[in-house]
């Protein structure tokens, strides 16, 4: 009798296989991408949803992924299903710390994502809150916050530059010229392991951590950037570059050696 049971798992285990083998999109890693509309900030900034489809561009280059891109307006009632079917999420809004925070299932769907090893990325104010309270349940998932009344930012043109060069999510990055406004002095995990930084800023003489990798306890890994205030920035193949990589690390893609291919057509880069 166990020798049959052995056998039935044995066939199902091949039939899956082939099936995923004979369908390529159902072993593609599924990644949603989460944006708003512009909040109260004067135009080409925080355009969220602009910049996610420049985002997208570069992310369906790789043959390995699928990408969705899913605008949270008002509830967004089935925003928590759409992170618990993804291999990846990543945030590209308002004060993200206080965005998982406003709904219990979202919170819970990105622990539900981590807990298997899921991807986690954020971006610009998609790393942040100005209400501290919603800081330890972020950085618990993603490693790094801009929030609280203490936060630190700056608006200047300065040198922006990857400081892990070995990481792979580095690869393909030089240091590059860039005005944008930068979160800094970033709230972070207490104990091990850490995040790791990516990328630095130069604020006020100092290399201030912008980007970072962690890799979490739960075996699982997440990226965060703090720069991307200005729409006009996706323009930049360093920027468009970095954010590629780093999503694709969080899923445990193999990044090139010259980095991810991320050549766009100019016209995507307009604001309609």
């Amino acid at each position: 009798m166990r020798r049959i049971v052995l056998l039935c798992l044995t066939v199902a285990i091949s039939l899956v296989a082939s099936a995923q083998a004979a369908d390529p999109v159902a072993s593609k890693k599924k990644i949603l991408l989460v944006g708003q509309q512009r909040d109260n900030h004067p135009v080409t900034t925080h355009e969220f949803l602009p910049g996610l489809r420049v985002l997208e561009a570069c992310l369906k280059q790789n043959p390995a992924v699928e990408v969705t891109i899913s605008e949270a307006a008002g509830a967004w009632a089935d925003g928590p299903e759409q992170m618990r079917k993804s291999d990846a999420v990543v945030l590209y809004v308002s004060e993200g710390a206080k965005f998982i925070s406003a709904d219990p299932r979202r919170r819970d769907a990105l622990a539900q994502l981590a807990a298997r090893g899921g991807g986690l990325t954020a971006l610009h104010w998609g790393t942040g809150t100005k209400d501290a309270q919603f800081i330890e349940p972020f950085v618990k998932l993603f490693g790094g916050c801009h929030g609280g009344p203490d936060r630190k930012y700056q608006v200047l043109a300065t040198t922006l530059k990857p400081v892990d060069a070995e990481h792979p999510a580095a690869r393909g990055l030089t240091a590059v010229e860039a005005r944008d406004e930068f979160y800094y002095r970033l709230k972070t995990p207490q104990g091990e392991p850490a995040p790791r930084t990516l990328l630095a800023a130069t604020i006020d003489g100092a290399d201030e951590r912008v980007g970072w990798t962690w890799e979490r306890a739960d075996g699982g890994r997440s990226f965060g950037f703090t720069g991307l205030h200005f729409h006009e920035n996706w323009s930049k193949p360093f920027y468009r570059r970095a954010v590629t990589n780093g999503i694709l690390w969080t899923l445990k893609i193999d990044i090139p050696k010259e980095g991810s291919p991320v050549e766009i057509d100019e016209g995507i880069l307009k604001l309609k």
